[in-house]
């Protein structure tokens, strides 16, 4: 098939979660023998990235246009190149979808979670964003969700019917310690927080807790956001010689870092699926994660929840645990992932939508 992905900022990933399920699902498709094209919005060198062809199409830098003048712009160009399906990640995007499939192009859309709950959005963005989950029910082809919660909520409010696929991680560790070092960060004495540095990422607030108690160990607070400096600067804003803010650190490194952390703190309160948790769990991280109906589905009773206000108890209580006990929430997290979110049985997934849209 001919398969185009569009609405991430383009791969190699270097951003986030979207960026990661395109990089991840493209190139699994391209080794099936799929023919696939990723639309992108900074451009490279390459034309090609692993068997994926890359198509570079600009883009207004600006909060809140950059998805939607992108996408827009990669629509067009795929009505004249054609494909035999359109994934168009973002729920944001809803509204473009109506086109391809107008014009005889099937077109799922992976929803992600209920943005218009973040904070970092104005009220104009979030009425966007509440309008296109009604455009969500109407224009695509078939709607994808990656959480139960998420599924729920379409059925529930919309009565729209959506596609269950989760979010992917692999379970292979990092041997290498070289960003560690650079960090000064050593093996198993370090806490690590990953996320983009947004209000309701709750970054800040996993600081101040961490701030709260009384350990030798360090805490990795790794991630960065385009349009919001000022917030990131009050999470930097410590003399805490313990706590560590590189930015944002991706591939091997931020491989690395999951690999080797004495546990992960995942503190995020908005979204459906969240990469960073399952990647931390599927690398045998300790996880404590924020007791959300999301996060709570991802983690099913491997890991350990906590309520905002509880975050320093409960960052006291890992350390009290026996290595025994730590080591059965690890093994636990890692077979979770391995049971219900491999990236090939993701990749299987889509792929049998798509063959299934692409008969139609």
């Amino acid at each position: 098939m001919r398969i185009a992905i569009l609405g991430t900022r383009g791969i190699p990933a270097n951003y986030g979660g979207f960026e990661t399920f395109a990089e991840e699902l493209s190139t699994r498709l391209v080794e099936r023998g799929h023919r696939v094209t990723v639309y992108c919005r900074e451009r490279g060198a390459q034309p090609f990235y692993r068997g994926v062809k890359l198509q570079y199409l600009p883009t207004i830098r600006h909060k809140y246009l950059d998805t939607l003048a992108h996408t827009c712009l990669s629509t067009a160009h795929l009505l004249f190149r054609r494909a035999d399906v359109a994934l168009y990640c973002n729920g944001a995007n809803a509204i473009f979808t109506l086109w391809p499939r107008l014009t005889g192009i099937p077109v799922p859309l992976n929803v992600d979670g209920i943005e218009r709950k973040r904070k970092k959005w104005n009220r104009l963005a979030k009425g966007w964003y509440l309008v296109s989950e009604w455009l969500a029910t109407a224009f695509p082809s078939v709607v994808i969700t990656d959480a139960h919660t998420i599924q729920d909520y379409y059925f529930n409010r919309y009565r729209k019917e959506s596609v269950f696929i989760p979010y992917g991680a692999d379970t292979t560790k990092a041997s290498g310690t070289s960003t560690l070092s650079r960090l000064g960060l050593e093996p198993g004495r370090y806490f690590l927080y990953v996320s983009r540095m947004e209000p309701e990422n709750r970054p800040l607030e996993v600081r101040m807790a961490f701030e709260s108690v009384a350990t030798d160990m360090k805490l990795a607070l790794i991630g960065d956001a385009p349009y919001a400096q000022e917030y990131i600067r009050r999470v930097r804003d410590t003399r805490d010689p313990r706590i560590v803010i590189p930015g944002a650190i991706y591939g091997e490194g931020y491989k690395e870092l999951g690999s080797h952390c004495f546990a992960y703190i995942h503190a995020t309160e908005v979204g459906g699926t969240h990469p960073a948790l399952i990647e931390a769990m599927g690398r045998g991280a300790l996880t404590l994660y924020r007791n959300t109906e999301e996060n709570a589905e991802v983690a099913g009773g491997a890991g350990i929840p906590f309520e905002p206000e509880e975050l320093p108890r409960k960052i006291e209580m890992t350390l009290r645990l026996t290595e025994a006990e730590r080591a059965a929430l690890r093994e636990a997290a890692i077979e979770r992932v391995r049971e219900r979110y491999s990236w090939d049985a993701v990749t299987t997934s889509y792929e049998a939508l798509f063959e299934r849209l692409a008969r139609k």
